[in-house]
């Protein structure tokens, strides 16, 4: 039996339009919805209902002399006596790659510049950038590929001796001979955490950041002061992703394969782009990459991975954000302790966000009034992704 177009009401034929046309975007978005629905409720059915970390952290454990292969590694640069007879509060490692020397030279200028922060904050923080070796260039300097062993050899070496004036100006870059890839961020994690227990076994807190995050120095120094005289231990704060599963779509940078990751969901961990740990946590980060495999690419999955085995949980910061950028205004300068993704801004971020005008503008009565009124319309946004919550509103 044919069905006659022409003798369905109009209201009928919008109907059945609208059916067709959702049930087609439906079909055109189910493995997205599949990625991004139906993988977060396996998620939290395995982390809740059957909860089997115990089986992550005993598959992951491998041979001492095995895991060691991850750390192994030659330095290339290297300051042996960064932290010697020195009170630190906080060491700082900048996750960077060989060509971001820009950022390097941001970063010194404002947020990581010791000098400010020893004569100004009074306090002592070590802030070094890691890296691995350079990579082949994938096109010469007129869009060619380069043209055989020696040029890329060639490259290699330019970018390498680049580095060492950096160094030899600065003395703060920390190179092993891997190869600087998104895919060895791992062993990245690695190099921090084996290089806090040999050079700064004595700092009083370790931080890991991108370098295009802004870290709010004043603020972040005056909570890790108040944290040490409260003498913390197990504590490990920044962006809290709890029940996240792993990527599998094949297009996504993040894609992890079951064979590297079978199970349905990750234990808890922070954003890799900014957190912070107390010197205990830090060792027992760098006892754990001591026995576990470290051959998951997905460095902050394999923190948290690190830390589970050993005890030890995030703690949320509502002020350390995800991968978004914080919001423009004065009233989150009081309170920012990290912002994601900022390169071109980082100045004019520095200059605005540490301006005595700020603490201001911000205290008494009125200043809290407005600033919690202003709160609740900037970060209470339903499309307001992975920077500060809601709750830091009223934080």
């Amino acid at each position: 039996m044919f069905l006659n177009f022409r003798k369905i009401r109009r209201c009928q034929r919008v109907q059945l339009l609208t059916m067709c046309l959702v049930l087609s975007l439906m079909m055109v978005c189910w493995e997205q919805l599949d990625q991004s629905v139906v993988n977060h409720v396996k998620s939290y059915s395995y982390r809740y209902l059957d909860n089997r970390f115990t089986f992550i952290k005993e598959s992951f454990t491998i041979p001492q002399e095995e895991a060691m292969s991850f750390s192994n590694y030659r330095y290339l640069l290297d300051h042996r006596d960064k932290c010697t007879n020195q009170d630190v509060l906080l060491l700082l490692f900048v996750k960077t790659s060989p060509e971001n020397t820009k950022r390097r030279k941001a970063i010194r200028s404002t947020w990581g510049n010791e000098s400010y922060i020893r004569q100004t904050l009074r306090a002592d923080v070590k802030v070094v950038f890691v890296l691995g070796a350079p990579g082949t260039t994938p096109e010469g300097p007129s869009g060619t590929k380069p043209a055989g062993p020696s040029a890329t050899k060639s490259h290699r070496a330019i970018i390498q001796d680049e580095l060492v004036r950096e160094d030899q100006l600065n003395g703060d870059l920390i190179q092993q001979d891997f190869t600087d890839t998104f895919h060895n961020l791992t062993l990245k994690l690695i190099q921090q955490f084996h290089w806090a227990h040999t050079r700064c076994p004595h700092a009083r807190f370790v931080m890991t950041a991108d370098d295009d995050i802004f870290v709010h120095m004043p603020n972040l120094v005056i909570y890790l002061r108040d944290m040490a005289r409260r003498d913390v231990t197990d504590f490990w704060i920044g962006r809290v992703h709890r029940g996240a599963p792993p990527i599998r779509n094949k297009d996504s940078k993040y894609y992890v394969p079951y064979e590297m990751y079978p199970w349905s969901t990750y234990p808890d961990y922070t954003a890799g782009a900014g957190y912070v740990v107390s010197r205990d946590v830090a060792e027992k980060i760098y006892q754990a990459t001591l026995k576990l495999n470290a051959s998951i690419y997905i460095d902050d999955v394999f923190m948290g991975i690190c830390a589970h085995s050993m005890g030890v949980s995030p703690q949320e910061h509502v002020y350390f954000s995800g991968e978004g950028k914080a919001p423009y205004h004065v009233c989150i300068y009081d309170e920012m302790m990290t912002s994601h993704g900022h390169i071109e801004d980082i100045y004019e971020l520095w200059k605005v966000a540490t301006d005595p005008r700020v603490k201001q503008r911000t205290s008494g009565f009125l200043g809290r009034l407005y600033c919690t009124a202003a709160k609740l319309a900037l970060l209470c946004k339903p499309y307001h992704f992975n920077t500060y919550p809601c709750k830091g509103a009223f934080a």
